[in-house]
């Protein structure tokens, strides 16, 4: 048998070949290998499944999350795509989740961190253990400077049923468009029901994209269930708050992820207010500092439900004394957040640049050129079993453009000056409704003077 990195040739491949030559050069290694091949009934509950992976904020580095039904051991198989398979091995441990619902389902939840990766390279892997493995999927590192052009896919409110957007989505991020996923809160509609089961129907819907690149998350109302547990046990977030708020850096972008569901479900603590207030607080601090905005001049917001939006539900966002911009606003303004992307209304809306209810756009002919407050972007038309939101029939002054067609954002932060943001509809076969250019030559407080 010749040397896999030679008779495969994988080192050359463009990203839209990965996935097909990647499923041929599996069957070619198996099917030249002197060792024999035996294909047998897998062992249903320590067979690994729900793969995803998430970025720990740590430079290197990866994690690997998936789920067993029974005990197993945890371990990462993987080498870089062209070389030798499977060179390297990491092992990790479980978490026993204990779903809430009457049959108090067990669910093993493992964790395995990849490290000493080398940034912009593209690994191959797979997880389990001696008695039972994945399926082969691959990645490629993060590249962790500052000056590169992360491509985000981003969106919210997905559902096991109607998911409409994902088909557009496994395929663009499998043929190497987007290096990071963010889902802007709501999964599956519900994680918790049918005693978690529909849960892991969700996330084996998504390990076609959360496999390939990192799914980066934050929790919504729909995830509130036994204090938010499935959403807590199954996701692998930075930090020790158990993905409920945390920050990482990508490119020149600092993002914080962070739960609007503390002012909404207080019976699992009023703490949690105070708690999320101060830790947002000094994160921002600290990324403003010279030279934190200066090496990662953006800083983004993810949170599910939105300070404002003109649909017409009675939600949060319609209201003057919405909760979340009462709470948020001034802390985000003052700290010269740049860009806020939410959720949890199932439209598309992109708002003018906005503070207190009034419009600070940069100027008339260029709006989003050095604009004098921050962006909100929302966007949670994936799809669900809830279907569209609508609109109130005049917009607000500070409503640029909406939309309740069924689709997902992608964004690029080019550089230090200038990001880009496009909406597509998947009810009008993945063409491009809106885009826009942010761009600012200062960044922080003194950028709204």
């Amino acid at each position: 048998m010749q040397d896999s990195k030679t008779s495969l040739g994988l080192r050359k491949l463009i990203p839209e070949e990965k996935a097909k030559m990647l499923s041929v050069g599996v069957f070619l290694f198996l099917s030249y290998s002197t060792a024999p091949v035996v294909l047998g009934v897998p062992p249903i509950k320590i067979q690994p499944e729900q793969v995803h992976l998430s970025y720990p904020g740590v430079y290197g580095s990866m994690m690997v999350t998936w789920t067993t039904f029974d005990e197993a051991d945890s371990m990462v198989e993987y080498g870089l795509l062209g070389g030798k398979l499977f060179e390297m091995m990491a092992k990790g441990s479980s978490t026993i989740f204990v779903d809430g619902g009457s049959e108090k389902r067990k669910l093993f939840i493992h964790r395995v961190t990849l490290s000493a990766l080398r940034p912009g390279f593209t690994y191959v892997y797979h997880c389990g253990s001696g008695a039972g493995w994945s399926d082969i999927f691959y990645f490629t590192a993060l590249n962790e400077s500052s000056d590169w052009s992360p491509r985000f896919a981003l969106f919210g409110d997905m559902g096991n049923e109607n998911p409409q957007s994902l088909a557009r989505l496994q395929k663009e991020t499998q043929v190497g468009m987007y290096d990071v996923i963010l889902h802007i809160g709501d999964f599956a509609y519900d994680m918790d029901e049918d005693n978690a089961r529909i849960g892991d129907e969700f996330m084996r819907q998504v390990e076609s994209i959360a496999a390939y690149v990192p799914y980066m998350t934050c929790p919504g109302n729909h995830e509130n269930s036994y204090n938010f547990s499935n959403y807590r046990y199954r996701f692998s977030m930075p930090g020790d708050t158990e993905g409920l708020w945390y920050s990482w850096n990508v490119g020149p972008a600092h993002l914080i992820s962070f739960s609007t569901e503390v002012y909404f479900y207080t019976d699992y603590g009023l703490d949690l207010i105070v708690k999320q207030y101060e830790w947002l607080k000094k994160d921002l601090e600290e990324s403003n500092k010279p030279e934190n905005r200066k090496s990662r001049p953006w800083i983004i917001t993810m949170g599910h439900r939105p300070m404002y939006c003109s649909n017409n539900d009675h939600d949060d966002c319609t209201k003057f004394e919405s909760l979340v911009r009462k709470g948020l606003e001034n802390l985000f303004y003052l700290n010269g957040v740049d860009l806020e992307l939410w959720a949890h209304e199932h439209t598309y809306e992109r708002l003018w640049p906005v503070y207190g209810f009034m419009v600070y756009n940069g100027s008339r002919e260029e709006p989003y050129v050095n604009p004098k407050a921050p962006v909100h972007i929302i966007t949670g038309s994936a799809g669900c079993r809830e279907k569209h939101d609508g609109f109130i029939p005049d917009p607000r002054d500070w409503s640029a453009f909406r939309n309740s067609d069924y689709g997902y954002t992608r964004m690029q932060v080019f550089n230090s000056t200038h990001l880009y943001l496009e909406q597509v509809s998947d009810d009008q076969n993945g063409k491009v409704i809106d885009s826009m250019w942010l761009v600012k030559e200062q960044h922080g407080v003194v950028a709204w003077v």
